[in-house]
């Protein structure tokens, strides 16, 4: 899961850019990128960490340039440690593209292949946003041969070739050099992207993508419409906008975005696919206050409590369904990044009491009612159902606003293998006893559906819910997928184990 950002402007983008990836932090803490162009060249700067430390001000005066693409990076492939494998990406043929994308590839070693073997061309690292833009790079390359030159006709023919090499979710924005930005969605439109514009004191359109419409909002443009699954967006650098479904013949997708968005990924005040995030996570507490009032005597509960932030609105509803009182028991420390999309178990571990702070006035003596977004790998969980009862809780009660997660996510959430998801092979009581908590209530996938679905005005008829179901909508995962998987991350793990050793050797 990461953020992009596209803009076409009359005058230079770079403090847009800034600005509008700060406002996409949340998606990604791990590296920031930003490409800008002028007419002749493309300027690139990145590095890990949050937006903020990754641009000073004399990396921001050498962004020149009144288009530009922008990246915060939350890694789920390839090496996550490694700086080459923060985005966006650079490939010099045809004429110069970048790339920035969000989302995850299911078909990246077998595309690799193919690009090494068929395409002639080399992938530097184990990123598979590399692997894209070197796909498109390739189909690109053919469809200028064939029409002597690169058009938006051409680029979306390109652009339906790569749908049909390309499996899995991805959400990317991009620039040809001295010509366009283009976007474009996956053939289900798991990942999420908004196409702004505003106009300028001059009276010209401007125009920005974006992961969410905060993002837009937030710099001064207004949400035009979501990029469609499947579409393709060409914006020329003189302004002009063409945009075509890029759908392979005898494809017939069904749209799909990710439920996890509305759970957690997302910031509440975007609009994603029609749907307010804000309300859809309002509807969740509505149909959580249901399945609690049906499993526990509600004499039996003091107070609500959120686990601050993505929580809170869901938590809020409850309470006021339910008639309890809501009660802020955790301040949080705003200064310590989101624990579940950081690296490593110990980190988030150790980040948890970082940054939750509980006030013990509010928990003393009382049986409380978390309120959670979800239960993942229950690490985070169990460190806060353990500050609750160290502050003097008499009973924790721990709800989550979404489904047991039982299974992987493979389109770009960092949930790889069964063995990490605490409710894989248990069942609720034995959640329950693992985050030491009284009791545990989880949402159900049915109702968690029909809340989301409840408050959007885009029609979206099925979700992505692949971590609470097990069902893959690219129709490309299976056991053996997963079991790879697992192999992978135990190997990779295995093998930073031993570097590290032989670094300490030496």
């Amino acid at each position: 899961m990461c953020g992009v950002i596209g803009v076409v402007a009359a005058s230079p983008v770079n403090q847009l850019i800034y600005d509008a990836l700060l406002l996409l932090q949340h998606r990604g803490q791990d590296a920031a990128g930003m490409v800008t162009a002028n007419d002749k060249r493309f300027f690139m700067h990145k590095n890990k960490g949050m937006v903020r430390d990754v641009f000073r001000t004399r990396n921001m005066r050498d962004l020149h340039g009144r288009c530009g693409i922008g990246h915060v990076r939350y890694p789920t492939a390839g090496n996550v440690d490694s700086l080459e494998e923060a985005q966006p990406f650079y490939v010099n043929a045809p004429y110069g593209l970048v790339l920035a994308h969000n989302g995850n590839l299911t078909n990246n070693n077998h595309m690799r292949e193919n690009l090494f073997r068929l395409d002639k061309r080399h992938i530097n690292t184990g990123s598979d946003s590399e692997a894209l833009l070197n796909v498109l790079a390739h189909e690109l390359d053919i469809a200028v041969k064939e029409a002597d030159d690169l058009t938006p006709e051409e680029f979306f023919n390109a652009m339906t070739q790569v749908n049909k090499r390309v499996k899995g979710a991805y959400a990317c924005v991009g620039m040809v050099a001295r010509r366009a930005l283009f976007g474009f969605r996956d053939v289900h439109g798991i990942r999420p992207l908004v196409l702004g514009e505003r106009i300028n004191e001059a009276g010209v359109k401007e125009y920005m993508l974006a992961s969410e419409s905060v993002a837009l909002e937030g710099v001064g443009y207004h949400t035009v419409r979501d990029i469609a699954p499947g579409e393709a967006i060409w914006i020329g650098f003189d302004g002009e906008v063409f945009s075509r479904l890029c759908i392979p013949e005898g494809t017939k997708p069904e749209f799909s975005p990710c439920l996890f968005e509305y759970v957690y990924f997302a910031r509440p005040d975007s609009v994603i696919d029609g749907t307010s995030v804000y309300s859809a996570r309002l509807a969740m507490g509505e149909t959580l206050a249901e399945k609690i009032r049906s499993e526990i005597d509600l004499k039996e509960i003091d107070v609500v409590m959120p686990i601050p932030d993505t929580s809170r609105p869901c938590a809020m509803q409850l309470a006021m369904i339910l008639g309890l009182p809501y009660r802020e028991g955790f301040i949080k420390n705003r200064y310590i990044g989101r624990t579940f999309i950081m690296p490593g178990q110990e980190t988030r571990k150790k980040s948890v009491r970082q940054k939750l702070t509980p006030m013990p006035s509010e928990f003393k003596g009382k049986n409380v009612l978390l309120v959670d977004d979800s239960i993942v790998r229950g690490t985070t969980s169990q460190e806060i159902v353990a500050l609750a009862r160290e502050s003097g809780a008499k009973k924790v009660y721990f709800a989550s606003a979404a489904p047991a997660v039982k299974f992987p996510n493979v389109y770009g959430i960092d949930m790889p293998t069964r063995t990490e998801l605490i409710a894989h092979n248990k069942d609720v009581e034995a959640v329950s006893r693992e985050i030491t908590a009284d009791k545990v209530i989880y949402q159900d996938l049915s109702a968690l559906e029909e809340a989301v679905r409840s408050v959007s005005q885009g029609g979206v008829k099925q979700f992505d819910a692949s971590c609470f179901n097990g069902q893959y909508v690219t129709g490309d995962i299976d056991m053996a997928y997963l079991d790879a998987l697992e192999q992978d991350k135990i190997d990779s793990a295995a093998a930073k184990k031993a570097a590290k050793k032989e670094n300490k050797a030496h």
